[in-house]
């Protein structure tokens, strides 16, 4: 499955929200050891963030 990373890796420590991806701090660090179904969730809720 893709990252949802698109280069631009700056977080907001207000939110510990990285503003390139939108992931959390903690959706960053275990990105690699997710499950596909964990990943997917991420993906559809990144999807539906504004831009």
């Amino acid at each position: 499955m893709e990252s949802p990373c698109v280069n631009i890796c700056k977080l907001d420590k207000a939110k510990r929200v990285c503003t390139g991806c939108g992931r959390t701090t903690d959706e960053i660090r275990r990105w690699a050891g997710m499950g596909k179904a964990q990943r997917r969730a991420i993906m559809e809720r990144l999807k539906k963030r504004p831009s």
